[in-house]
């Protein structure tokens, strides 16, 4: 009986890693195209609007994808905190913060980070120019993930457990 349950246990928890890998590779392809969206919220709140960039990232944050409103909230946050801090160093604290809870890679994170370079230092016109870059690049991310996500998200599901079973096997 003590057999049984622990072959049990083995098998659940190599199916959860699966699960949980396999999660991550369908997340990052949706959380890339949120983040495209609130970047273009954000050009179209600096080109059109006019927005000062604290505001500009607030109201982007309230509209924008849950999935990615935190990293916009943190850097307006950080930008309204009146301690001196550049809209790039609030931009870093932001993704330093978000980037843990997110399903990016360090490939998105550097883009993100490249962009935080151009906030903030330049006319609207630069910023457009930079954040139009930055979404094309997320946009060839977005590809990558999708392409990926559709090769690894069974593989993993399946490798999980089958994976537990041969633990399982091995062991008996």
């Amino acid at each position: 009986m003590l057999k049984l349950l622990g072959s049990a246990v083995v098998v659940l928890s190599c199916t959860l890693m699966g699960m949980t890998i396999a999660s991550n590779y369908s997340r990052r392809p949706g959380e890339i195209r949120a983040l495209r969206n609130a970047l273009q919220m954000l050009e179209t709140e600096i080109s059109y609007g006019a927005t000062p960039l604290p505001e500009a990232l607030a109201l982007v944050a309230e509209r924008c994808d849950s999935r990615v409103a935190q990293l916009f909230r943190r850097a307006s946050e950080e930008l309204l905190t009146m301690r001196g801090v550049t809209a790039r160093e609030a931009w870093e604290t932001a993704i330093a913060d978000y980037y843990p809870k997110s399903a990016l890679n360090r490939c998105d994170r550097a883009i993100l980070q490249e962009l935080g370079n151009a906030l903030g230092i330049s006319d609207r016109e630069d910023q457009v120019k930079h954040l139009v870059l930055t979404k094309e690049q997320l946009q060839m991310e977005q590809a990558k993930a999708e392409d990926a996500s559709a090769r690894n998200t069974k593989v993993y599901n399946y490798l999980g457990f089958l994976g537990g079973l041969t633990i399982v096997l091995i062991l008996i």
